[in-house]
């Protein structure tokens, strides 16, 4: 079986103080701490603005104690979502700050998230090969959320394009794709948004849509998937079900489930003692 890394999407987050790094923190770290426990972290940040490459510098030196961790992180939404455009000096920009992470061999993957609103069309092919083409040299996973896509075709385009399929857990609604262990591309990858149904659309309060913890008999299915994933390719599982630590607790358990341990910080044990007896 290939490698499976299994951790949260981000790391700074209010909420989590207390729940899952310390209290009374005093030149504490808290991307180091979380890569003490595992190897591999979402950045999100990227997603809204691009970084400077001095940002990918810091973040590869503080995970240097563990030498297996691998980021993935988010493009940039301007690629992505509305009247989204691959400008040149926007491209250059993200390119930059990309290159200390490859370099530092820090990056497993680039993860282009689309909303549920793009759908499967020539048009959206098109766009995705434009994208595609303009990061060629760095390692990609494609999420999408409307259900047009799912099917073996487009899994073929993506597999002849080199990039990575996203599986997706999310609230199930009529036209969204479906739990998958589909495998494209240089690597498997699988993120966890919760079901919180009531929420999912609330935008405007966006901490609201990931407020959800999953029940160990949730995971187990994707257990399965994982490890189906996992024959092919390096698998990369983001738990993204972050309001009060809930990620830290479910990408634990599925650590364990997987056969990896469920080291877990003090903090989430005191937080959620009824999932660590």
């Amino acid at each position: 079986m290939h490698k499976v890394r299994v951790g949260p999407a981000g790391w700074s987050y209010t909420d989590w103080e207390g729940t899952v790094y310390p209290k009374q923190r005093s030149k504490f770290d808290p991307l180091a701490y979380l890569a003490s426990f595992f190897e591999t972290i979402e950045i999100n940040s990227p997603f809204y603005r691009i970084p400077p490459p001095a940002h990918a510098k810091s973040w590869a030196r503080r995970v240097g104690s563990n030498p297996d961790f691998r980021f993935t992180t988010k493009v940039f939404r301007g690629f992505t979502h509305e009247k989204a455009s691959l400008t040149p000096d926007d491209v250059k920009a993200f390119k930059l700050y990309l290159d200390p992470l490859m370099d530092s061999g820090r990056l497993g993957a680039l993860l282009l998230q689309f909303p549920w609103s793009f759908k499967n069309s020539d048009e959206s092919r098109a766009k995705l090969e434009q994208l595609f083409h303009a990061f060629a040299e760095y390692p990609k996973a494609l999420e999408v959320r409307h259900a047009s896509f799912q099917n073996d075709e487009f899994l073929r385009f993506l597999d002849e394009q080199g990039v990575g399929f996203v599986n997706v857990d999310q609230p199930l609604f009529h036209d969204s794709v479906k739990p998958s262990d589909a495998v494209t591309g240089p690597v498997a990858y699988a993120r966890f948004h919760g079901r919180n149904y009531e929420k999912w659309f609330a935008h405007e309060e966006s901490w609201e849509r990931y407020n959800y913890l999953y029940s160990r008999d949730e995971l187990e299915p994707w257990v399965e998937r994982i490890e189906t994933m996992a024959r092919s390719q390096d698998t990369y599982v983001i738990t993204n079900n972050h309001f009060r630590g809930q990620a830290i607790v479910n990408a634990a358990e599925l650590k364990e489930a997987l056969g990896q341990g469920g080291k877990v910080p003090p903090q989430v044990k005191e937080a959620y003692p009824e999932r660590f007896r």
